[in-house]
This record gives structure tokens, sequence and C-alpha cells, in this order.
């Protein structure tokens, strides 16, 4: 399809409710512009949660100047990996998590599909009880557990309406943000009393500096299961660069700024902290009436995010019924798969609140563990090994070429996560051999990364990647003017 062609299919796109789930996304219905990934990914991180990542280090013995230095650090790190991730969406039209098939298999993928669906009912658990908090304090009405339910209301709507609403939200949610945050960095440069060491280069700390880096990078590798999401209604014509390069920024801004504030906010407060209410607290000292402010804007964020989860987990449900048995990914099943992602998250919350910070940061380096090497595979394969080219329709076969056990992907799955083991360091729950003789310092995520991504490498020096690309070619006019659905495809 020529560039003209291309460019008047998108902008004749439709864009009310979403009618496609996992299916892959034709010419014909690709619309947008790369420019509005920023504010999606920017707010997707500017939120509470978020917040609460930045208190690692100085709640384990860091100071305040090397915790912002290893937040940068991990942050500009772990998005690397998200960022290129959201790159594959515009030129395959697909969601993320079926895109393991070609490495994993159509049933093999199901083993990565796990771990990515309790990362979204996980993370909104813990979004639920933030925003049910955030909500509560800002209206100064109602109990956090009545919010609950209205916030998971509000996620579940935009959930189902799809794709542009989402982008929507998140873009008009961007303006009240930026200026929440501006807020409460003011309010924590003049107004908050920091401890006498806080910019103390002196002071540094291995174990926390390194805990603190291991989060914040992790939280952003965390997103890498959900960008392709997000840019697959892109034209192709975007390119990998741009795409790449916008994701990144604003991805990395709303990391950087809120985990940086949560840093600076738990310094001051000390043992006192407490998330929504020490945030509330520092708004309020630059004036009266500006911690409630903030507070409902955040929890608006925090809905935002809910629905991206539960849009998330509805894909990854919906893949995984796929691989045992074929269905059409169609809008009710859409809409049932999200009202279950809701229900399950909403039901856990309610036993979620208490040790909210312990909880968090365990879940967070949990999270990190298991997608360190799925990230490495993918990547590998997409940029190393198949540079981009796949056949799209061989992905919904269960007897395509890509196999019912991708053992390449599977073997170096398992074998890196096994070699970070010993690297592991799980807050109150496990502390790896390697990681004790360090003092508790996590260095798992350079061993998971390199370990599985070398292996899959080498194990995938065999693979006819000429052949698929042919068979891909063949397959174009099939896969533009067919119906795609799962369900159909022989």
């Amino acid at each position: 399809m020529s560039a003209e062609n291309l460019n008047a299919a998108a902008s004749s796109a439709p864009q009310g409710i979403e009618v496609r789930s996992i299916d892959y996304v034709p010419l014909r219905e690709r619309h947008g512009r790369v420019s509005q990934l920023g504010p999606l990914w920017f707010m997707s991180n500017a939120q509470i949660a978020t917040l609460a990542v930045g208190l690692i280090s100085v709640t384990t013995g860091g100071n305040l100047v090397w915790s912002l230095v290893s937040i940068v650090l991990g942050v500009l790190l772990g998005t690397l990996f998200m960022a290129a991730h959201s790159a594959q969406g515009p030129q395959l039209g697909l969601p993320q998590m079926i895109q393991s098939r070609p490495q994993f298999g159509y049933v093999g993928a199901l083993l990565v599909w796990l771990f990515a669906y309790l990362q979204y009912a996980g993370f909104n658990i813990f979004n639920t009880v933030l925003a049910g908090q955030a909500a509560s304090v800002g209206v100064h009405a109602g109990s956090p557990r009545m919010w609950f339910w209205v916030i998971t209301v509000i996620a579940v709507a935009v959930a189902v309406f799809g794709y542009d609403l989402i982008h929507r939200f998140e873009r008009y949610l961007t303006y009240a943000t930026v200026a929440a945050l501006a807020l409460l960095t003011l309010a924590a440069a003049l107004k908050l009393t920091l401890p006498a060491d806080a910019w103390n280069l002196g002071q540094f700390r291995w174990v926390p500096f390194l805990a603190q880096l291991g989060v914040a990078a992790g939280y952003q590798i965390s997103w890498a299961i959900y960008v392709s999401d997000y840019s697959r209604y892109l034209p192709p014509s975007v390119t990998v660069r741009g795409t790449f390069r916008v994701t990144y920024w604003g991805s990395a801004a709303g990391g950087i700024w809120m985990m940086a504030l949560g840093t600076f906010i738990a310094a001051s407060a000390g043992k006192n902290f407490d998330t929504v209410g020490s945030l509330k607290d520092a708004a309020d000292r630059l004036f009266a009436g500006a911690g409630s402010v903030t507070s409902i804007i955040f929890a608006l964020g925090l809905a935002s995010v809910m629905a991206i989860n539960m849009y998330g987990g509805s894909l990854t449900l919906i893949s995984s019924i796929d691989s045992l048995r074929r269905v059409r990914p169609t809008l009710s099943l859409r809409v049932v798969t999200v009202l279950l992602t809701a229900a399950l998250s909403l039901v856990a919350a309610y036993a979620a609140s208490a040790n909210f910070l312990t909880n968090f940061n365990n879940f967070l380096l949990l999270v990190l563990y298991f997608f360190i090497p799925w990230t490495a595979v993918n990547l590998t394969d997409y940029f190393l090994v198949r540079r981009g080219h796949y056949a799209i329709l061989e992905i919904f076969k269960p007897l395509g070429i890509y196999g019912t056990w991708g053992w390449p992907g599977i073997v170096s799955y398992l074998l890196g996560f096994a070699a970070m083991i010993p690297f592991f360091s799980v807050g109150t729950l496990f502390t790896g051999a390697v990681a004790s003789r360090l003092g508790g310092a996590d260095i798992s995520l350079f061993v998971g990364l390199p370990v599985s991504a070398l292996l899959y490498w080498a194990l995938t020096r065999n693979i006819d990647v000429a052949g698929e690309r042919r068979l891909a070619e063949q397959q174009a006019a099939e896969l533009e003017t067919g119906r795609l659905d799962a369900g159909q495809v022989t």
C-alpha cells in the first residue's frame, strides 16, 4: 500500500468502541500519531504506585542524593527495554504478548502469559488500594473501600471502550497531572525539612543503592508486556526509532519525576511516611487544600492505569484461552475478560492494604525476575534473529511454522531465570547465596539479560528466516483482506 493510501486509510479508520482484541490490526484500520505515545507512557508512570517505587533506598539506609542517582540510572536502564518493545507494535499490528508465540510456541507461550496475567492483576490490587485511599482523602467523604468500587467502575468503562479512549483519557489527564507534580515539586523544595546527611556524597551504601536501581529498572521493564498493545494501531510508516524515542522519554520522564518525589518526601517524613498521607501533607504545606486537589488527580491517574491493566489482562486471558481452545476474539469476550480481571483485583484489594510498602517492594522484585529473561528472548528474536519479519498468519495457527512448543525460547527463559536465582534478594522473602555474600545487594538483572539473550541467539542459528519472510510475503494479501480471527484461521 502506498504512503498516500496508507495515510488515507489511517485518517478514516474507526475510532469508536474497539471491537478487536488479540487479532491483527489491518492497515485500513491504522490511525493516530506517534506523539500520542508520550502522554500515555508519561501518565502510566506519573501516579502514586510509582512514587512508592522511589522509597526503597531511603527506607533501607540510603541517603537522598544516592537514592536520586540510583533512581535515574535504574529508570534510564529499564526504559530501554520497554521502549524497544513499543517499536514492535506499528510494524506487526499485534498486541504484545501474542508476539511471544514465535519464540515460545503456540502453547509454550502460556508460560510467560501466566506471569503476565499475575502482573496485571497484582499491580491492580495495589493500584486499587492506593486509588481508594487517595479518593477518600481528596474528597473527604466515604471510606477507601467504597472508593475501591467507584474507581474500579471508571477503569472498567475505559478498558471496555478500549484503545482510543485509553489514549484520550491519558492525554487529558496529563495536563492536570503535570500541574499536580509541579505543585508537589515546589512544596518538596520549599517546605520539607531533610536529614542532615541528605546531600552527603560520602554516605554511599551499595545495598540500598543497588536495591533501588534494581527496583526502578524492574518497574520500567515490567511495562514491557504492555507497550505494543498501545502502539499496534499506528501505521507501519511510523519509524522504529520514532516509536522508541517518544515512548522512552515519556515513560522515563514520568518515572524519574514521580520516584524522585517519593524519595524526597520519604527522606523528610522518615519513619512517619505514609504513601497517600505524606503526599497530601507535603502539598498542603504549600497552601491549604492543595493536598486534596492532588489526591483527586492522582486517584484518577490510578484509574487510568487500572484500565490499562484490565485491558492488558483481558488480551492475555484471551490469548491463553485461545492456546488451549480456539476462540473468536470478539468484543463480548473482551468485556467478559475485563470484568473478570477487575473482579479479581477488587476482591484481592480488600486484603492487601496492610503492610503496603513491604508487599509492593517484594512484588516489584518478583515481577523483575519473571520478565527479565522474557524481555531478553523477545527482543533478541525481534531485533537480531528475525529482524522484525514474521509470518503473522502463522502466529494464529496451532500447527503453524512456529510450532506448539518453542524450545529455544523456553530453554533460554528457564536457564536465564535459574542463573538469576543465586543473585535474588527479595526483601523479606528470599536472599540467594551470592546476594548474601554481597550484603543483600541484588545484581540479578545483569545476569538474566545476557544469559537468556545469548542462549536464545545460539539456539536459533538454524532458523530459516529467509523462508519465513517468503511465506509472510505470500500471505500478505490474505492478511489484509481476510478476517484474522483466531477461531477462523486454519
